[in-house]
């Protein structure tokens, strides 16, 4: 029954991309749409089959933990449907709804977990409680990030289409990790609904309803599952906004706004104690310290001070951007990453290389560049598993690649290797 209620499905929505105006209007015809989605589902399927068969080894029992979780509350939707719909918002701790960034005793970080679970709860009346199935019904949900980047970014980078094509949507890393039932693909979907709209809004010049509820979808999506890259964010559209009105001054606008949220994030809690950014993310360390993997690499402990944070960033950027190293591969999964960086490495050679010109909005770039070495930082700041950090920078990856790969001048490179 469940082969049947998969091939039904998996038709169905194979069929249902090819009438979404937006997958149609995006610069890829219909048969491309087809197989990016059914990369999506297979890379999903690959994703719960490693959770099942390795998921000890890899760290990945997440995934059908809250597939199992997901069941009860369909069941839940059956026996009570009154409870189904309202304890979402219960929270069980005192104060729980004030402690935004918290750990633990936190409403807002068993929200991410808890609303993947309805989600999958509400896929579970259509697929019968069929993880597999489930696969198809969230690879459409999140097909809508990686095209909002590919429209965007093909825009950005006019006449780059196969490369722009191949850097969003075949990197090994963020197709595995933003298909399988988790949070990154959400996560990744909501920063470019944000990103998507503020582009048109303001190429166009006109932020009408529709960009406005893309916009206000993707700041609730990232409050739902990661709030924290609000934060980050913010710094960062400020300065693209502000840089659009003085666009010739676009790098000293954005290096100036940074350094003044730098102040703010290491000042604000003299004025608002509640507000102790620093202290959030020493937290958030020593969470991940206190856990134990397979991929556990030994980190110096941050401390909630200025000086400390400036003596990390080597740490930081290291374990984010280049790791794993070759010596630190463990099995099939750290393989891939460990030969996908040192590939990705070598574009970026590359580019410094063989660079060419064709981007028409800098200022877009410097966005990308800022904002995603904001999140490196941030997981290198925090995360000393390298599995955890491979899945977390997968959502930034097509934000630096793709600009790389869009400016490499690949006629040139090819006469210099073959001539």
């Amino acid at each position: 029954m469940e082969y049947l209620i998969f091939v039904a499905w998996l038709v169905f929505f194979a069929w249902l991309v090819t009438k979404v105006p937006f997958f149609t209007k995006s610069g890829l015809n219909e048969s491309q749409v087809i197989i990016v989605f059914l990369l999506k589902v297979m890379a999903g399927i690959l994703y719960g089959w490693i959770g099942v068969y390795y998921g000890g080894l890899a760290q990945m029992v997440d995934t059908w933990n809250y597939h199992y979780n997901g069941i009860q509350e369909y069941h839940l939707l059956q026996t009570n449907p009154r409870e189904f719909f309202t304890n979402l918002l219960n929270d069980p701790y005192e104060g729980g709804f004030l402690k935004f960034f918290g750990n633990k005793d936190s409403f807002w970080n068993d929200l991410k977990s808890n609303a993947l679970i309805k989600i999958l709860s509400i896929f579970d009346v259509l697929s019968f409680g069929y993880y597999y199935v489930n696969v198809i019904f969230y690879s459409f949900l999140t097909l809508f990030g990686p095209v909002c980047c590919f429209r965007v970014m093909n825009d950005v980078f006019p006449g780059r289409k196969l490369a722009i094509a191949i850097a969003t949507f075949l990197v090994p890393s963020f197709l595995y990790w933003t298909s399988g039932i988790h949070k990154d693909g959400l996560t990744f979907t909501g920063i470019m609904f944000i990103i998507y709209g503020i582009y048109f809004g303001l190429k166009s010049k006109k932020f009408d309803l529709k960009k406005i509820l893309m916009i206000l979808l993707g700041f609730f999506i990232l409050l739902i599952f990661r709030n924290y890259i609000i934060v980050i964010i913010a710094p960062a559209l400020l300065a693209w906004l502000l840089s659009v009105k003085w666009p010739k001054h676009g790098l000293t606008i954005f290096a100036g706004i940074y350094i003044l949220f730098i102040i703010l994030f290491f000042t604000v809690r003299y004025i608002k104690p509640g507000w102790d950014f620093p202290q959030a993310v020493v937290n958030k360390q020593e969470a991940f310290m206190q856990l134990h993997g397979n991929s556990y690499v030994p980190i110096k402990k941050l401390e909630p001070t200025a000086i400390s944070f400036l003596k990390n960033i080597p740490q930081a950027l290291t374990l984010s951007t280049i790791r794993p190293y070759p010596g630190d591969v463990n099995h099939i999964l750290s393989l891939a990453a460990a030969v996908e960086i040192d590939l990705l490495i070598m574009l970026a050679l590359l580019f410094f290389l063989f660079r060419t010109n064709g981007a028409l909005s800098k200022n877009f770039i410097y966005f990308c560049i800022f904002f995603s070495f904001s999140i490196l930082l941030t997981i290198g700041y925090t995360v000393n598993f390298l599995g955890a950090i491979v899945r977390y920078r997968s959502i930034v990856i097509p934000l630096l690649i793709v600009p790389i790969v869009s400016q490499i001048d690949w006629k040139r490179l090819g006469k210099v290797i073959f001539n």
